[in-house]
């Protein structure tokens, strides 16, 4: 097999004239955008918290002092929010280099939904994001070299497309409707790429996963008192690698002039639970490129977008 050399954040080649949108505030998003504005790139941090996002802005300005840096409002678990930012971004910009789908929810004990009754997982860590990828198209299909970056989790491996009950409805699970989250964010990736060589929109389409990292998607989830939120706190210092070390595979497949499109990384170490950025290993049942197709379909009724109609605007 193929060596894969070593790679961290300081092989990121400068960013500057590049611009990128993060969503997600704190964790893997907040260590995303530090070394994108480090690097040079414009960066909009994009999350529904004002609050989160101002400080996370403010953070980052005081560690980089020429951070170009913003923060803008976006609910995931909103379509009308979603076109609404979509909408801003298409009026004020005229091109977007990097889109990082990062922001996501974890095992909510009880089921939840969003604004448009959707189960709040699937719908907030893929739904929001295949809808806001494809409210982006104009501006990506206009950036140089464009690059979208899928967060999945090494939790995909127990996942797959419940077509029959995608909401949960009849029976919630929440690490089920969490795994098919992510697998269903890997196939996204895959199926864009594909979509995006044979419909010439020039776009990477890059899945990644950042092992077990000491992020607060645990504990705002499932709850710091539950089973896996003290699991967290007692086991992160030994099992948990730091956020900016589960945000590299992120950062290589934003950056990296190595990262391939429809290659899926994470860290290199043990299971892929942490180490350095490697090609990742998909489960088999992430590579089904019909089940792929389906989900597509479904995700274009479901959040009302056409890729095909809203990658031909402006174009």
């Amino acid at each position: 097999m193929e060596k894969f050399p070593k790679w961290t954040a300081s092989d990121i080649p400068s960013q500057r004239g590049r611009s990128a949108i993060v969503t997600g505030t704190g964790g893997l998003g907040y260590e995303t955008a530090l070394e994108l504005a480090k690097n040079g790139a414009e960066v909009i941090v994009a999350g529904r918290d004002k609050a989160k996002g101002a400080e996370a802005v403010k953070k980052i300005r005081n560690s980089v002092a020429s951070a170009n840096i913003r923060f803008e409002e976006l609910d995931l678990a909103s379509l009308t929010s979603v076109q609404a930012f979509g909408e801003r971004m298409n009026n004020e910009r005229q091109s977007l280099d990097l889109l990082i789908n990062n922001a996501g929810v974890m095992t909510p004990p009880t089921r939840k939904i969003t604004k448009d009754g959707f189960e709040l997982q699937f719908g907030t860590n893929y739904l929001g994001h295949f809808a806001l990828t494809a409210h982006l198209m104009p501006l990506l299909r206009k950036g140089k070299n464009p690059r979208v970056v899928h967060l999945s989790s090494v939790a995909h491996r127990s996942g797959a497309i419940h077509f029959d009950d995608l909401q949960f409805e009849r029976r919630y699970h929440a690490s089920s409707s969490y795994a098919q989250s992510k697998i269903a964010m890997i196939m996204f990736a895959l199926e864009l790429q594909r979509r995006s060589d044979a419909s010439g929109w020039g776009l990477l389409s890059i899945p990644v996963h950042p092992g077990i990292s000491r992020t607060d998607l645990l504990l705002n989830g499932a709850g710091p008192n539950s089973s896996a939120g003290i699991a967290r706190r007692l086991l992160g210092p030994i099992l948990f690698q730091p956020a900016a070390q589960g945000a590299l595979p992120t950062l290589f497949a934003a950056t990296s002039p190595s990262a391939k499109g429809g290659t899926y990384y994470g860290p290199g170490g043990f299971s892929e639970l942490r180490g350095l950025p490697k090609p990742a290993k998909i489960a088999p049942q992430g590579l089904d490129n019909a089940v792929a197709f389906k989900l597509w379909e479904v995700s274009k009724q479901l959040t009302h977008v056409d890729f095909d109609k809203v990658a031909l605007m402006n174009s």
